[in-house]
């Protein structure tokens, strides 16, 4: 099968629905299909240079995300290259200009088209004109208006399939989270990437790890730490990303005197996420924002417990305490690292930890978003036989 990925975010941006789309190629093209990238152009990519199977389209910064893009020009362009690779299916992955070329490509090549609902944008609101500008109002009908007459969305977890029925999002939905590469969290790294900090091996680490976006609330988490250095005081947070908020975070930090407990490691290449999981003691995200949360999956896979907010998400996710647990409040928060810190040296029941890596791999991720392909163009062809009986009678 020839899949044409329609996205305004791919590598070497940094994101979940970068990382989501580089996992879901791998998959389908180890089971033997072709994955082609239409994409936007990218300031650290230059023109000439070769990437395969990518095709780049015309881009400026994004109102408000600079460090996104949003194609200008390119919809024949993409048209052409999408007959020329005869493409059976698309999959679009955003609601703005590539998800729109892409629905223009499906249409017009008559072909299925998929897309995954990866943004919860209510969350985002603050961004464009301090929120004064754009409603809720305003997302459920972007969103109504970009599925409409989708063959089918994927929705990564049970929150955002709520958040699109509530839309009144028509289209078939199925949940399916995005999966891990499970063996690449598998392995033990060495110990020289705590000394590279100057962490102790004795030293408690928390790990949180995300783009440093305000609605990630990264504040709340270093707010807590003193009361959490009370309670134990060689305890270390180790804060993994770059973003918007750095400067505000280190500027707190400072504030609060925490210097020598918080450590900033800035942005890392993503083939050395793996390291950092592993040589921490537990993960912990504060966010409020997600809508799956792939660093909470790539923690367990990693052996690694989360505490992260309470959420029908993270709930599910986190059924069983030995994997960890969430919190609703700043004193829930201080409690279950404190709880979670005690038990540092404790593995993860290892029957419990191989039955979740399962739940969250890749190679599963890839079979159902097969599965749902397969589904959807079946719908797609017997609606357009009875459309075209229709037509005949």
């Amino acid at each position: 099968m020839n899949i044409g990925i329609f996205t305004d975010t791919y590598y070497p941006q940094v994101s979940g629905v970068a990382t989501s789309i580089k996992t879901l190629r791998e998959q389908l093209e180890s089971r033997g299909h072709n994955v082609y990238i239409f994409t936007t152009t990218d300031p650290n990519v230059e023109p000439s240079q070769y990437e395969r199977n990518i095709y780049r389209f015309t881009s400026i910064p994004f109102i408000s995300f600079t460090d996104r893009r949003i194609a200008v020009r390119g919809l024949f362009r993409a048209y052409q290259v999408a007959k020329e690779l005869e493409l059976d299916i698309v999959h679009t992955q955003t609601e703005f200009s590539m998800g729109w070329i892409g629905k223009f490509v499906a249409k017009n090549l008559k072909i299925p088209c998929i897309h995954t609902y990866h943004t919860m944008y209510e969350d985002y609101l603050h961004y464009v004109a301090k929120g004064k500008l754009l409603k809720p109002y305003h997302v459920k009908q972007m969103s109504r208006t970009f599925c409409y007459h989708m063959n089918g969305v994927v929705a990564p977890s049970e929150r955002v399939l709520n958040t699109l029925k509530r839309y009144g999002i028509k289209s078939p939905i199925s949940i399916i989270p995005t999966g891990v590469d499970v063996a690449k969290f598998e392995y033990h790294t060495k110990d020289d990437l705590r000394a590279q900090y100057g962490i102790s091996e004795d030293a408690p680490l928390l790990l949180t790890l995300s783009r440093l976006a305000y609605e990630k609330n990264i504040d709340k988490l270093i707010s807590v730490m003193p009361l959490i250095l009370q309670k134990s005081p060689q305890t270390k947070l180790l804060v993994v990303g770059d973003g918007p908020a750095m400067d505000s975070l280190r500027q707190q930090t400072k504030e609060l005197g925490l210097e020598n407990a918080v450590i900033f490691a800035g942005e890392i290449d993503n083939d050395q996420v793996a390291a950092y999981y592993q040589m921490a003691d537990l993960f912990v995200s504060t966010s409020v924002s997600e809508s799956q949360g792939l660093t909470y999956i790539e923690a367990l896979a990693s052996g690694v417990r989360v505490v992260a907010t309470h959420s029908p998400y993270t709930d599910e996710l986190l059924e069983d305490t030995d994997f960890g647990c969430t919190f609703s409040n700043q004193a829930e928060l201080v409690t279950v690292i404190c709880h979670y810190l005690k038990l540092r040296g404790v593995k993860i029941a290892p029957d419990k930890l191989a039955a979740k890596r399962e739940s969250v791999s890749a190679d599963n991720f890839g079979e159902r978003i097969l599965g749902f392909y397969k589904v959807c163009q079946e719908l797609y062809n017997k609606q357009r036989a009875t459309s075209h009986s229709g037509e005949i009678s």
